[in-house]
């Protein structure tokens, strides 16, 4: 695995990002509550992270019960929050680095031992953090904590690295011990993301994608869908959602660009993820810069 280093102006950038990160994912829990528009929640957080300075990582995400991530409301979402179980997962970018953290909130009073597994989990993964750490390591404490609260680790989900605009990029940091015995190094940054459940253990991708994210340049026929994908561009590689392009396009032009700009392999779809036999889904997460004790948790 190639090693990036940054400069101390690079890192201050990614701290910064962090920090914004941080802001709007306690904004945005604030905003978690009965009765509240699923909606209404994700635009106000991206809003906020516009008004700290930044701008997305990735359009917010709340995803509920056993959806453990990538749903992003359309515009003419209806949902309503009640006692569901709430993971709420949001990001900023300044200049291209990137924060990207999450939390849960258990509306219904009767799963806080399933939040508490994935926060634990992360805590604990966190403190084993360190230069020369092998990333089975780092799983291997993930599962062992969520197991101590009775749960399970959703095993193909993981923690990733993050890039200069990418959110996903290697290494896989995994929430068990899959045998990965690359090892961190001093100056890596990294996303450590357990999710627990009291289902199986896994996840499949549903239908109705509203999350995309352009991974090609390819030249474009029909008139509309090229200005859809201008406006594709300006997100600058990074992850958006339907609802951005339908609030500055008509609702059948982007449904028809997406399908074709998809068609073409220009952008890639990411489908809600929802637990195979639909156990009840808890995240925690925070962007990490691998250092010698202590780590720098830019999300914290």
């Amino acid at each position: 695995m190639e090693q990036i280093l940054y400069s101390e102006e690079e890192l201050e950038k990614w701290k910064q990002a962090g920090r914004i990160s941080a802001q709007a994912l306690e904004y945005g829990l604030s905003l978690v509550k009965k009765g509240a528009s699923v909606l209404e929640v994700c635009d106000k957080v991206d809003a906020k992270i516009f008004e700290l300075g930044a701008k997305p990582s990735f359009p917010s995400q709340v995803s509920l019960n056993d959806v453990a991530a990538h749903f992003c409301p359309e515009q003419e979402d209806k949902i309503i929050l009640d006692s569901q179980v709430v993971k709420l997962d949001v990001g900023a970018c300044v200049g291209g680095f990137l924060g990207d953290t999450a939390a849960t909130v258990d509306l219904s009073g009767g799963n806080s031992g399933l939040v508490s597994a994935s926060k634990e989990a992360l805590d604990a993964a966190i403190k084993a953090v360190a230069p020369g750490v092998k990333l089975r390591e780092i799983g291997r404490v993930i599962k062992e904590t969520i197991s101590s609260y009775g749960f399970s680790p959703v095993v193909n989900l993981s923690g990733h690295g993050i890039g200069h605009f990418q959110v996903h990029t290697a290494p896989t940091v995994p929430n068990f011990d899959n045998g990965d015995d690359t090892v961190l190094y001093d100056g890596q940054i990294i996303a450590i993301e357990p999710f627990a459940t009291a289902g199986e253990g896994a996840i499949y991708e549903s239908s109705n994608p509203s999350v995309f994210m352009e991974i090609s340049k390819k030249p474009v026929r029909d008139a509309s869908t090229r200005q859809i994908l201008a406006e594709i561009q300006s997100y600058e590689g990074l992850p958006f959602t339907t609802r951005w392009l339908t609030k500055k396009f008509p609702a059948f032009k982007v449904s028809f660009a997406l399908r074709q700009l998809s068609s073409l392999g220009i952008i890639q779809q990411f489908p809600p993820l929802v637990e195979k036999r639909h156990g009840l889904v808890s995240q925690a997460e925070h962007t990490v810069l691998v250092r010698e004790k202590p780590v720098i948790l830019t999300t914290a």
